[in-house]
């Protein structure tokens, strides 16, 4: 049975992608897209991307370069290379007006999600923007739970994040609004706090504890090699794999005011698209 809400990225998504293929699930807009797959369309997709010219292959740990080479040698050497499908997919036009659906389902209350449009994962924007999602919804501490949930008592919970896509991709928020609180009021709400974030009125202990949660989580994280691993293969998939060494850096850079510059460039009216959820349920 599928979750209240879990469809709801799914939904906004064809809202704010018109072109590039975003708009749709990895697996497809609806069914057919998998009914009408043939078996030459699954091998041919298999062998155009599951082949070893087209692999990153990372190991970390207690292990030699020497060894760690015969070993790929080993297992993967005798594995044809095949030809690698490009990746040639069409560029998402700049939005230029707001956009906005309003749905009435069966869900537990009403809710609100918002995206904004943002740059690729190696926009210079990215470390600043990130930051900028914890500082609104870095846990009960974040701005939008301190704000809408614990002193207004507008939302029963909020969350706020990048969708860290490759190509451009979105800052998410959603939120589920408590009883008796209607979607105007809400979304009012919302757009105070992002105001605040815009005028960079807020203190330099909450910039500090943001950049410091970051930098205490990565280095936790790296001392497991399965993490260290997996960072290493993204960065080499991103182009620069010594990024590792420096990713902390990069967000420590990150200032308030860059955050506030970020917030006016990105949080416009007209970048963003909104899906409003009317609950059709009625109180027992």
């Amino acid at each position: 049975m599928n979750q209240p809400y879990g469809d709801a990225i799914l939904k906004i998504r064809p809202l704010a992608y018109k072109v590039h293929p975003y708009r749709w699930a990895a697996i497809g807009a609806d069914i057919s897209h998998v009914s009408s797959a043939s078996l030459q369309d699954i091998k041919d997709f298999f062998y155009s991307h599951y082949i070893p010219n087209n692999a990153i292959l990372t190991l970390s740990g207690n292990i030699t370069a020497g060894k760690a080479i015969m070993l790929a040698e080993k297992w993967f050497g005798p594995i044809s290379a095949g030809r690698v499908k490009q990746r040639d997919l069409p560029p998402e036009p700049e939005q230029e007006e707001e956009r906005s659906v309003t749905l009435e389902e069966d869900v537990p209350s009403d809710a609100i999600y918002k995206v904004w449009h943002i740059g690729p994962r190696k926009s210079a924007d990215f470390y600043t923007l990130d930051l900028m999602t914890d500082i609104l919804a870095g846990g009960d501490s974040g701005r939008l739970h301190t704000s809408l949930v614990r002193d207004k008592k507008l939302f029963s919970e909020i969350n706020a994040y990048l969708t860290s896509d490759i190509d451009p991709g979105l800052i998410v928020l959603n939120g589920k609004l408590m009883n008796d609180v209607d979607l105007a009021t809400a979304d009012d709400a919302i757009n105070e706090v992002i105001t605040g974030l815009m005028e960079n009125n807020y203190p330099d202990q909450e910039m500090d504890k943001v950049r410091n949660k970051f930098e205490a989580s990565t280095v936790f994280a790296h001392t497991n090699i399965l993490n260290k691993a997996i960072s290493l293969s993204y960065f080499e998939l991103l182009g620069d794999p010594d990024f590792i060494n420096r990713e902390i850096d990069a967000y420590n850079s990150v200032t308030r005011e860059m955050v506030a510059t970020a917030a006016k460039k990105y949080f416009r009216p007209s970048n963003s698209c909104s899906l409003y959820y009317k609950s059709t349920r009625k109180e027992s």
